[in-house]
Order: structure tokens, then sequence, then C-alpha cells
């Protein structure tokens, strides 16, 4: 198919409206004739906004398609070599880095004699040194082996048996480092069980079976139920949550994963639905009074008891779809609008905008709403006898919604712990997407819940500070709740 000169096609149209208005004020057509080409041309102008809008193509730049479904953009720093996260992403490493068990020795290279001339040296004072390091892993096998003695009495001949330690109930268990290793290999790095059982028989010599690696991840995840329960009432006293959901296929049906994030906590459940009998089933906004960030979702939005904000970043890709698409003067003083408002409200000490500036912001959104309502083309009536819903374009959609939500939108500007976007819930589901590619789907949906809760909990002590590794052995050691202040 040809490619639309979209521009082009916008401007014939305009100039043909400018012509029946010119003829129109000759006075040279009947008042019926007028009607007719008045209710033609109004039907034309919907038909080419749906148009555009059908030959415009999404991206991630203008929609919410992820990156992963669009082209490589060359122009983008993070995936043309520019300057991206790297120097960020080392920072919280080393932070991670901090609870490693680290063996430091220190060694000293004396100079006994000159170089050059061999003079003795070793009594000539220090004028200063240079320092080289050597970071290495050095891989310990551990093996402990306790004897439990028998003996016989000899009044009543009963055979009795020394007791063994309480974390040796069999004749061969793995320690709570082998656990947390394969348990951040299977759920953190998201490998296969069967490159998990290769990668420890390379380290110890010994195979684990699939069903002792499964069994360890229903350990985990009973030890942290009550983790779980004390980090949503916590996520229940924040002033302000994220709220996102994402899809995850579960013995080859779709499954939804609810992720609620606030501070450093993160919380994802694992529910068949998707909308308000999902919600009302996980528990955590029918029991929330605070303000929820999220993208829109009805379900989200039939709760009146709670506050409401809406993500900057879905508003300003639709905005962008639609002056990409019809070229709308509204959408893009809208998307300018709030750009600009963003990067005041980012720069100020109370990250929001005061009295005065806030009534300012509102009247330019009002101002441009109303310029919206005239651009945009009028919405056929509905004919007699149809049923159903009348059929609007993107464009129009997007502003009746803008109108309605003003509130919500721009509570960014008035509230300081609302943040612009809802990047945060959007992060923190990420990685359940990348572990639906890895594994292609969950067997078994009880594993598929478990998932859930123990990425939550390594994604909060993540946030914390905590690589997984001393997070799963915190846990696995009954530690954690020390630390989180329990």
């Amino acid at each position: 198919m040809a490619k639309v000169d979209k521009k082009s096609l916008r401007d014939e149209f305009t100039a043909l409206k400018e012509e029946f208005k010119r003829l129109s004020s000759k006075a040279t057509m009947s008042t019926e004739t007028k009607a007719l080409f008045r209710t033609m041309l109004m039907l034309f102008e919907v038909v080419l906004a749906v148009f555009m809008e059908r030959h415009t193509r999404k991206n991630n730049k203008n929609s919410s398609i992820p990156s992963s479904q669009t082209g490589k953009d060359e122009t983008s720093p993070e995936q043309s070599g520019g300057k991206g996260g790297k120097g960020k992403g080392n920072a919280q490493n080393d932070t991670q880095a901090d609870n490693i068990r680290t063996n430091t020795r220190e060694k000293l290279a004396k100079v006994n004699e000159c170089d050059n001339c061999g003079e003795d040296l070793s009594k000539v004072s220090i004028q200063g040194y240079e320092r080289r390091t050597l970071i290495d892993i050095l891989f310990v096998k551990t093996i402990e082996h306790v004897k439990a003695e028998i003996k016989k009495c000899p009044n009543c001949d009963a055979e009795t048996k020394g007791r063994f330690p309480a974390n040796m109930a069999g004749p061969l268990q793995y320690g709570h480092g082998i656990k947390a290793f394969v348990l951040n290999l299977l759920i953190a790095q998201m490998m296969s069980l069967n490159r998990i059982q290769k990668a420890i028989k390379a380290l110890i010599g010994n195979a684990i079976a699939e069903a002792t690696i499964l069994k360890y991840v229903w350990q985990l995840n009973d030890i942290l139920e009550p983790w779980e329960q004390s980090a949503t009432n916590r996520l229940l006293a924040s002033p302000v949550i994220h709220a996102d959901e994402t899809s995850l296929r579960v013995n080859k049906k779709n499954n939804w994963i609810h992720v609620y994030s606030s501070g450093v906590i993160t919380l994802k459940f694992l529910h068949p639905k998707r909308g308000c009998e999902a919600i009302e089933d996980i528990g955590v906004i029918p029991n929330y009074t605070g303000v929820v960030v999220h993208d829109c979702w009805a379900s989200y939005l039939s709760y009146d008891h709670c506050g409401h904000a809406l993500c900057g970043s879905h508003l300003l890709r639709e905005l962008t779809f639609i002056v990409d698409s019809n070229g709308y003067a509204w959408a893009r003083n809208m998307k300018r609008l709030l750009q600009k408002t963003c990067k005041r409200v980012a720069k100020s000490k109370k990250k929001k905008l005061s009295g005065a500036e806030y009534a300012n912001l509102q009247k330019n959104y009002r101002n441009i709403i109303t310029r919206g309502e005239k651009e945009l083309p009028p919405i056929p009536p509905r004919q007699d006898g149809k049923r159903g819903r009348i059929a609007k374009s993107d464009a129009h959609n997007l502003w009746e919604r803008m109108k309605l939500y003003e509130e919500a939108i721009l509570l960014f500007a008035k509230s300081t712990p609302v943040a612009f976007t809802n990047n945060r819930a959007e992060r923190d589901l990420r990685m359940s997407k990348v572990k639906q590619k890895v594994s292609g789907c969950f067997r078994v949906r009880l594993y598929a819940e478990a998932y859930c809760r123990i990425s939550s909990y390594l994604q909060t002590m993540g946030n914390l500070g905590y690589n997984p590794l001393v997070a799963i052995n915190l846990a696995l050691s009954g530690k954690i709740y020390n630390d989180w202040g329990e």
C-alpha cells in the first residue's frame, strides 16, 4: 500500500470545508442541500480521524506496546551504546555486595634493595604505597559428619541411639547455603531446573533431584507467608501505592499477576481474573484509603473510597499517537503542558506546586480541553433502533477521559507523595515477563503462586540493599523478622 501523506490529506479536507462555507454564503444552495452536505462533511471528518489513527503505527513511544514488540530504535541512547544506566546499576550492586561474607587479606611487597644500583634500602623510610587488588571466588564444599553412638543397656537390654541435630533429619541433607544458591538460580536468575541441576553437580559433585528443588521452593513459600501478611499491613498504611497487572500462563491458561508497590515493598499476587473479582479476592485496594496510582483501568476506578492518580507516561504516549495520527493542536498543547509541569514539580523543593501555580495549571488544562472539543469532529447522533456504544475515535475517547479525570491526572502536582508515572509498578512486573519467556508457563498453579510470593520478597529485600543469596539465607534461618523490625 502506498504511504499516505497525512498532512496533505488533512489540508485538502480543510480546504474542502472552507469552499463549502464560501458557497453556502452566496445563497445559491437550498437549505436541504446545505444540511445534506454538512452531514456528509461531518461523517467524512469522523472517517478521516479514524483512518488517520488506523494508518499510524503504534510502538512503545506512542502506546502501551512493550519495547520488545517494536523495532529497534537506533537513536535511543540505551540501544545505541550512548549514555545508558550502567553507572547507576553498578552503584546498586556495590550496595548489595556489602552483605556478602568476604575474607580480605593484605600483603606487603617490601623494597630491600635499589633496582638500579643495588643499594640496601631496608632501613630507608617509606615515601608512599601503590596498591593493586585481586578479587577471586573460591568454591569451598563443606561436609559435616555426625556419628550417633549406639549403646545397649545392660539392665533392660534396650538399644539407645545418640540424638542427631535438628537440621539432620535423614541420612543426607543439604545446608542453607546450597538451598539459597538453588533458589537464587531458579527465582532470581530464572534458570531452568535442568541447568540448575548441572550447575550444582559441577560445584559439589552431587546432582540434586528436581523434586528436591521444588521442595525447597515450597519450604521458602511457607516460611514467607507471615512476611507477606506483615508487608501487606505496611502497604495498607502507606499514603500512596502503585498498582498494575500483567498476564502469566499457568497450565496453558491465561492468569494475571497483580502487583502493589510502595516505598521498598513490592507484593505480587496471582489470580485467574484481571478485574474487580481479582481485586476483591486479593483484598488490598478494598481495604486501602490512600491514593492508588494506576493506568486508568476501569476496575480500579470503580473503588471510590480511595484516591486515584493516573499514570502520566500512558497519557503522554496516547497524546503522542494522537499528534502523529491527526496532528490535533489540543493534543500537542496538552502533551507540552504535562511535560513542563512534570519538570517543574521535579525541580521544586516540596515536589509539588504552590496553590497559585496549581490554579494556573488547572486554568491552562481546562482551556486546552475546551479548545479540543471544538477541534474534534462531532459525534454522529445515534440512529433510531440502534443499540450499543457509539463508535468514537481514539482521540475523542482520550479527550473525554482527560476531561472526566482532571483531578486524578493533575494530582501529582498537588500531592507530594504522588508520582507522575506508574513506572514503579511496571518495573516490578517486568521480570515476571522475562520469567515467562524463559519457562513458557507454569505447569502447576501452586508453584506459580510461590513464585509470586518469593519474587516479591526478593524484590523487597533488594530495595533494602540485600542480594538474593543473603535474603534467602535470612529467611531460611528465621532471621528475616529481626531485620524486618518484628
